[in-house]
């Protein structure tokens, strides 16, 4: 299940909030109510999609520093040239810099169920939603203590469009800095400029029960991404798995396409090599 609220339909709630801006002082905020037809039954993956957004450019996949983001000391006060020009601002070092970290998608999405004309929160988990290796592995806070990151940060400024710096993402220690979740998943750029990112995790609390009931739902949206400029389009989606995985059809649409190639060309070859296979091939020279 998905819902548009890019908000460039007149009719649609958010287009009060079409032309935030990155800089824009108070955040605007939409909500929009849906039904869902059928009941979610095992666990609820909430993601966001963009459109038309390419985040496959080369300069823009480039445009990080892996030693800042793993938590070389060093690096954070001397970033990577390949952050230019998110590499410094006002004489300071950015953390984290680069083109990727600038672009952070910065959307709140809260999700109420509507019972009986009363609005019942849905429980949104956001953690768990990187990856192990990049949680563990590949992003890293700098040495030092952990429980003051201000500290950590210090003598380093903000990407420029973010409205706070990367020790303020959370509250909770270990989901703060460069091993919040949010900001892990975006830094993992995807590879087509129609894509989706997991945003929250809604767990089955009773088996007796469904994760989302069918029912009316409200989604409220903090809507501080700006995404009319480039005629890009925002979305909400909601979905399960099965024991076969998700339902994104692309990889068994690519493995049917590939398959069926192969087998028409094995045929075609087949028929070739019992056409002209028995020619005499003999390097002799006729008398």
């Amino acid at each position: 299940f998905q819902i548009d609220y890019t908000g460039t339909e007149p009719s649609s709630p958010c287009n009060k909030c079409l032309n935030v801006s990155w800089d824009s002082s108070a955040p605007c905020t939409c909500t929009i109510n849906f039904t869902l037809e059928h009941s979610f039954e095992s666990n609820v993956f909430m993601y966001y999609g963009l459109s038309n957004f390419y985040q496959n450019h080369r300069r823009y996949v480039k445009s990080r520093d892996d030693s800042q983001l793993n938590g070389d000391n060093s690096s954070l006060l001397n970033p990577s040239k390949e952050c230019e020009p998110y590499r410094t601002n006002e004489d300071k070092p950015i953390a984290p810099c680069g083109a990727i970290a600038n672009s952070m998608f910065n959307d709140t999405l809260a999700l109420y169920l509507i019972e009986n004309e009363t609005t019942v929160p849905i429980t949104l988990i956001k953690k768990g939603i990187a990856w192990w290796t990049d949680k563990n592995v590949k992003f890293r806070n700098p040495t030092g203590d952990g429980n003051n990151l201000t500290a950590l940060f210090q003598g380093t400024t903000k990407p420029v469009n973010w409205p706070k710096p990367v020790y303020m993402l959370d509250s909770e220690p270990d989901n703060n800095g460069f091993i919040n979740e949010d900001f892990i998943v975006w830094m993992r750029t995807a590879a087509l400029p129609t894509f989706r990112k997991l945003y929250r995790l809604i767990e089955r609390k009773d088996n007796l029960q469904p994760t989302l009931q069918a029912g009316n739902y409200s989604l409220v949206i903090t809507y501080n991404y700006p995404v009319h400029s480039f005629d890009g389009r925002k979305r909400m989606i909601l979905s399960t798995i099965s024991w076969m995985g998700g339902k994104n059809p692309f990889l068994g649409i690519a493995y049917i396409t590939v398959g069926s190639i192969c087998f028409f060309l094995g045929v075609v070859l087949l028929i070739i090599h019992h056409k002209y296979g028995n020619r005499n091939t003999s390097a002799d020279i006729p008398n």
